[in-house]
């Protein structure tokens, strides 16, 4: 049997409740009118070790609330979530020891430079310092950093510079499990294609598995196996690309015309795709 890298049981996460003593009174009275919101709404879901699962879903579906779930930022309400076989709550230290998330907000010393930053990340992994120190201009370079770059001030780069130092970081771990949650936006499409090409290197030379979140249907059509679609905090679909645009294939176009992964994703959601963090405000 296939070993499953991440298995999510009947999840559900709701925003809006528990205990609000320290808000101020008018604040907190405000926060009781309020319904809770549910953000993630039974959620199932099994990847397989070494795929790349890719996660769709318009603003405010649950889409990083569902990593956040995953990576132990946030504990699910109900059910139950695994990473090869531990659970993210019973077992979270050994959880943490296997995954790496890349967020699209990710947090820097931005007057150091990346090499500074991505030592400082070795040490707190307990990584060899000397062996990280290669291993850091190997993987920035690959990114398409140049080198005489990697000592300068992060300050001093573009936000997809610093957004490709932030996805060094998670690599620098070699974790088992990759949380990349919408890790190429804002990169321009030189650099999106290199970040996709590590991706794919890392799956096949490390054996790791990536769950991806993402707004660029060309990135989740080319790099993902398999594609959940969420909408509403629930799971409306889930196949690979060409099994998800086959399925709505018949009437939804005329005959012999080809339908495009956005098709499928405005077909089941009644949306369209924006580009903004969602989950983050209801939190």
């Amino acid at each position: 049997m296939t070993e499953m890298a991440l298995d999510i049981r009947n999840v559900s996460k709701a925003f809006g409740q528990g205990n609000r003593r320290w808000l101020p009174w008018a604040r907190r009275r405000a926060a009781q009118a309020r319904p809770a919101t549910l953000a993630v709404d039974r959620v199932s879901l099994s990847v397989r070790r070494g795929e790349i699962f890719g996660i769709l879903g318009p603003n405010g579906s649950g889409k990083s609330t569902l990593i956040r779930l995953v990576s132990t930022l946030l504990e699910p309400d109900s059910g139950q979530v695994f990473v090869f076989g531990h659970d993210v709550l019973a077992e979270e230290d050994t959880v943490k020891r296997m995954i790496n998330r890349v967020s699209v907000d990710a947090a820097f010393f931005k007057k150091l430079s990346p090499m500074e930053n991505l030592i400082y990340a070795a040490r707190l992994y307990g990584l060899n310092v000397r062996e990280s120190r290669r291993r850091i201009v190997e993987i920035l370079t690959s990114l398409g950093i140049e080198e005489k770059r990697i000592f300068k001030p992060l300050e001093e780069m573009s936000r997809g510079t610093q957004q490709k130092v932030a996805i060094a970081r998670a690599f620098l771990t070699s974790p088992a499990l990759l949380l990349l949650d919408e890790p190429t936006t804002g990169l321009d499409p030189r650099s999106k294609r290199d970040v996709q090409d590590f991706v794919r290197m890392l799956r096949d030379k490390h054996d790791t598995t990536v769950l991806l979140t993402t707004h660029d249907m060309d990135e989740a059509e080319n790099l993902c196996d398999r594609i959940a679609i969420i909408n509403g905090g629930r799971i409306v679909a889930l196949d690979t690309p060409g099994g998800l645009k086959a399925s709505v294939q018949m009437g939804f176009r005329a005959v012999g015309s080809t339908v495009t992964l956005e098709d499928v994703f405005m077909k089941l959601t009644g949306k369209t795709l924006v580009s903004e963090s969602e989950e983050e405000e209801v939190a």
